[in-house]
């Protein structure tokens, strides 16, 4: 089980039409994403999450789903 944290950006990526960067996943969380400061705790949960097999990191920076 993930923390409720960790929930709210799996279904985010779900969601989306396509891969996603940590930006876009910021504003539906409504982190502020003008200051980067705040959207790299984001980023660091992404990159985790895909460590772990929940999401998949592409080339380019982009988080997907597995399947």
């Amino acid at each position: 089980m993930l923390p409720p944290d960790y929930q709210r950006i799996l279904a985010v990526v779900r969601e989306a039409a396509g891969p996603v960067m940590a930006r876009q996943v910021g504003e539906v969380l409504g982190v502020d994403v003008s200051v980067r400061a705040r959207l790299e705790p984001l980023r660091g949960k992404l990159v985790r999450l895909a460590d772990r097999g929940w999401l998949r990191k592409l080339p380019d920076g982009r988080f997907t789903t597995r399947l």
